[in-house]
């Protein structure tokens, strides 16, 4: 990696992160697949470059790298607006190895994340995905947030409490695919599973919400929570809420992308044609490398 990943950074648990003026991030991200045999026409996605600009959150760099085989790449824009790159890789002998380093920082005060009002009505975000479709369940837990009023940012708040409530958080109970029926009956799963639980109850309530894949400080692994879509004098605004840990999320959060749920983001996917079994394995800190704070 390069030496970006091997500066010193920060204690930021001694630090009041939500007094600075600003905060400086780097992010560094690796997915190594290995094969048994060699593998041809790899044909690959990556979501891991975060947005130019996500509220009070700037990119200011970010290089992706390959290594352990020639790779042609593509960097576009999916309908969501998400930066996805695209590899096409025709012969792996051994591994192939992708590579993120960014940096990023956050400006206090340098406003909301601010959406045209036509976000307020996008059907992507009030009407069921695949992994968000409601059972009986989640209709249930909809209509109880919205009993006790409609305003949206209320009922969210209690979707995000009452969520971490009914679950417990156990990795390998779960997978990409289970859906947030699935994992409210079981009552147990991951970040992923807790936004997908929110993120329905909140459009069968009628509160426009997105999935959002990112990172928080001190995570070990890519995190998940929700964005509330609210109007706003300039349209509209997303607010966001962590149901993995019951609360707003606060200045340690960093987002990568947003879609309907988990498949429309997922961090990295791919196929290839020839070729054996392979397995992945993947690093990610997201570190503070530095803070200005208030006067």
């Amino acid at each position: 990696m390069n030496p970006l990943c091997d500066a010193p950074t920060l204690d930021h648990t001694a630090l009041d992160l939500a007094a600075a003026d600003s905060l400086t991030f780097r992010l560094c991200q690796t997915f190594r697949y290995t094969y048994a045999t060699p593998i041809e026409s790899l044909r690959h996605r990556l979501v891991v470059v975060p947005p130019t600009r996500h509220g009070e959150v700037h990119l200011r760099g970010a290089r992706v790298a390959v290594e352990g085989a020639a790779a042609r790449r593509r960097t576009v824009r999916d309908a969501m607006g998400n930066t996805v790159v695209r590899f096409t890789v025709a012969h792996v002998e051994e591994y192939v190895e992708f590579q993120l380093q960014a940096i990023l920082e956050r400006v206090r005060g340098a406003g909301p994340v601010l959406l045209p009002a036509t976000a307020l009505r996008d059907p992507r975000h009030l009407l069921a995905s695949r992994l968000t479709e409601p059972d009986d369940a989640l209709l249930a837990l909809a209509a109880d947030a919205r009993a006790h009023g409609p305003d949206p940012l209320a009922v969210a708040d209690r979707l995000c409490v009452e969520t971490h409530r009914r679950m417990r958080y156990e990795f390998g109970v779960t997978t990409v695919e289970t859906t947030a029926a699935e994992a409210l009956a079981a009552g147990r799963g991951v970040c992923q599973d807790y936004a997908h639980i929110m993120v329905s109850a909140c459009r069968a309530a009628g509160v426009p919400a997105r999935y959002v894949s990112g990172h928080l400080l001190s995570q070990g692994g890519t995190h998940a929570w929700v964005e509330v879509i609210v109007a706003h004098p300039s349209g509209a605004e997303a607010v966001a809420f962590d149901p993995c840990h019951a609360r707003r999320a606060h200045a340690g959060y960093v987002t990568v992308a947003t879609g309907r749920d988990y498949a429309d983001v997922a961090p990295t996917s791919g196929t290839y044609a020839r070729g054996g079994p392979g397995d992945l394995t993947s690093r990610r800190d997201l570190a503070l490398i530095s803070i200005h704070p208030a006067p």
